[in-house]
């Protein structure tokens, strides 16, 4: 921010000194066509030669030298060398003695020559100092009748030249005086115009600043879906990094300009789309705000990306609250029955009169007990929010064993759930029981809502986010899918489609995910079906 204001400083310091360039630039306009306006009326004007008929060698020489010296003028101006001052002062002084020259070539001063030192001597005023602006003048009328004077000498001058240069130096000094307020109340002017040209710039730097150090994630896009606007925070969230202004939203996220044009599309009562992005690096949902930025037409559209993560915190403890209350009430009452399911399969396994066949489905019984009361453990932790019991795990043999145990329970074919045949080495972190609650969760859904009674394989799928290296775990299928109506609304607890269930396991899933700091997530998969992808904690930043 320091160094911002510092530059305003200096930018301010070289407006400052731009209006005295300003003024010497025209002024050397003028001496460039001075010269030869006053060479066509030379030869226009032949053979009576009014102008320059005296000494006509003279005036044509003067001319040329006067033109050239504003020639070699250009560049000392372009190079703003010597001081604005300093260089108005002695092109001045050349002027003076050029017009004082052309004047004496002319016949004296009853040609009107004098007139031309007006707009030098005036312009020079607002420039330089009041002291050194009468000097200068002073100079011009002293120059003005030593040319009389030695035209006097020389035989061709009258006393008239005298007066006519006495009264055209008092011109010069009313001009002079003239101009000097005029150049302060010119100078004030500029001063304020760089005042307000300063505090636009500051405010915009200003404005700048606060934009791209912004917590919140804002982005504006224009009628042809081009950023023209970004800021940092928004620029990691959809990119991972940074996103310059005119590229496509579309090569940025797809997803975020899809919902930006289902927006448009409402031509009337706009509301904000409740669906989803992801983030680039996989970590962060995103819920965007659209804004319109044109009372009338298409036009520019400010988009606010929430963090869902915060305000998920936020609605998360209503939900441990009444999750709490509800765990409370029926543990007990699941608790007793599964206490008497699974006493009554040991009683049945110590019977002599049951087969190794009934011996493996009273196992299965007393596993499943047993899982039956580590999920009411879990539900009463997660109103609780205990402290997860985090291990480091090796997901692609986690992952094989899981699987044969779920056949083994459930009784179903290995075409029915596979691994996927590429599955890489993969580490993650992570509580085992929730971790088995959750995919086991994800399978039995998969294969009772996604697969049916068709027969359809259920895929576990492992790897890591290319953006952002994070492992992930995705269970597909390829069942009829969820309706998009009923996809934002699938992890809220309670919620079911009318295919059974309690609406929990979702909810539940999702929420020891976000205690072992994963992600749940839901996307159509491409070609029919369903694919429930978690997302886990960022190995770089594992904690032991």
């Amino acid at each position: 921010m320091a160094l911002a204001i510092e530059a305003g400083k200096l930018a301010q310091t070289a407006e400052q000194v731009d209006l005295p360039w300003r003024v010497i630039s025209l002024l050397n306009i003028f001496r460039l066509l001075a010269p030869m306006v006053l060479l066509l009326v030379f030869f226009f004007n032949a053979p009576d030669y009014t102008i320059g008929g005296h000494l006509p060698g003279m005036f044509l020489g003067v001319c040329a030298a006067w033109f050239s010296i504003a020639l070699i003028s250009i560049r000392s101006i372009h190079q703003r060398w010597p001081r604005a001052q300093w260089q108005a002062l002695i092109l001045l002084a050349i002027d003076t003695i050029a017009v004082a020259l052309l004047i004496h070539s002319s016949g004296g001063m009853s040609t009107g020559l004098a007139n031309l030192l007006v707009l030098p001597a005036g312009a020079t005023a607002t420039i330089v100092r009041p002291r050194l602006a009468l000097a200068a003048t002073a100079f011009i009328v002293i120059a003005l009748l030593f040319e009389a004077m030695v035209a006097a000498l020389s035989g061709f001058g009258t006393t008239s030249h005298f007066l006519v240069a006495g009264l055209t130096g008092a011109s010069l000094f009313a001009i002079t005086l003239l101009a000097l307020p005029l150049a302060n109340k010119l100078r004030e002017s500029e001063a304020r115009v760089q005042q307000r040209d300063l505090d636009l710039a500051n405010l915009s730097e200003l404005n700048e600043f606060i934009v791209q150090h912004l917590r919140e994630s804002i982005l504006v896009v224009d009628a042809e879906d081009r950023i023209r606007l970004i800021n940092e925070t928004a620029s990691r969230l959809l990119k991972g990094e940074r996103v310059l202004n005119g590229e496509l939203l579309g090569e940025v996220s797809p997803r975020l300009l899809y919902l930006l044009e289902t927006w448009r599309r409402q031509e009337s009562d706009r509301r904000d789309t409740v669906a989803e992005v992801v983030s680039a690096d996989g970590g962060t949902v995103i819920q965007p705000q659209f804004v319109s930025l044109s009372q009338h037409g298409p036009g520019p559209v400010l988009i606010f990306l929430e963090d869902t993560s915060q305000m998920a915190e936020r609605v998360q403890q209503s939900k441990l609250a009444a999750l709490g209350r509800l765990s409370a009430s029926i543990a007990h009452e699941i608790r007793n029955p599964v206490g008497a399911m699974s006493h009554a399969s040991q009683l049945l396994r110590e019977s002599p009169a049951i087969g190794s066949e009934d011996k493996h489905l009273t196992d299965i019984i007393e596993k499943n007990a047993v899982r039956v009361s580590q999920i009411i453990d879990t539900v009463l932790e997660l109103s609780r929010r205990d402290k997860t019991r985090q291990e480091r795990l090796q997901l692609d043999a986690w992952l094989e064993t899981l699987a044969n145990e779920f056949r083994d329970t459930l009784q179903l074919a290995p075409q029915r759930l596979r691994l996927a045949s590429d599955l890489p080495t993969v580490q993650v972190h992570f509580d085992p029981s929730h971790l088995h609650q959750v995919v086991w969760n994800l399978c039995d859904n998969a294969v009772k809502h996604g697969a049916g009674d068709r027969g359809d394989t259920v895929e576990l799928r492992a790897g890591r986010v290319p953006t952002s290296g994070r492992p992930y775990l995705e269970v597909a299928d390829r069942g009829y899918g969820i309706d998009a109506a009923d996809a934002e609304r699938i992890f809220e607890p309670f919620f079911t489609n009318g295919v059974g269930g309690t609406g929990l396991g979702l909810f539940i899933s999702r929420e020891l995910c976000q205690t072992n700091g994963a992600m749940l997530l839901y996307e159509p998969r491409p070609g029919g079906g369903s694919t429930f992808r978690v997302i886990f904690a960022d190995p770089q930043r594992w904690e032991w």
